[in-house]
């Protein structure tokens, strides 16, 4: 009888590492986390196309998450999207206003976030501020359209 009972309990540690092994790697990939955020600020970027961009994307700088996509609408006035960008505090008054955000893609089919890549403008962006260098998204069915539309033309 002693026996069963600490097979039970054994058993239901295991489930209960189970079920919160599977709840931490439903946070990690979601994107949602416990931690308060910190300082940060905004920054806005008009892009031509977002592909698959979502918010909460993550915002990164030479490989180094430094934000994440706030919010994504539609400018109604230049029929482009607007992405706000909320990025880490330290960054403010630091980012040369010739910086280009670029959309980009993890590996071939992974997720897309937002790429920022720092220019030499002594000028700098503040809170609010619009980013005007930007590179839209490759779509990976734009690009299979093309080849094949290629190929049946020649």
């Amino acid at each position: 009888m002693k026996r069963s009972k600490t097979m039970e309990l054994g058993v239901g540690l295991f489930m209960l590492a189970g079920i919160l092994g599977l709840l931490f790697l439903g946070l990690r990939v979601s994107g949602l986390t416990f931690t308060v955020p910190g300082d940060s600020f905004q920054l806005e970027a008009n892009f031509a196309n977002i592909g698959g961009l979502k918010p909460r994307a993550r915002v990164t700088m030479s490989g180094v998450t430094v934000g994440r996509v706030a919010a994504i609408e539609l400018d109604t006035e230049w029929y482009d999207a607007r992405v706000i960008l909320e990025l880490d505090a330290e960054l403010e008054d630091r980012l040369p206003r010739d910086t280009t955000a670029a959309i980009l893609t993890s590996g071939l089919l992974g997720e897309q976030y937002v790429g920022l890549t720092v220019g030499g403008d002594p000028e700098t962006l503040g809170d609010g501020d619009t980013i005007r260098d930007t590179q839209s998204a490759l779509v990976l069915e734009e690009l299979i359209q093309q080849f094949v539309s290629n190929m049946v033309s020649d």
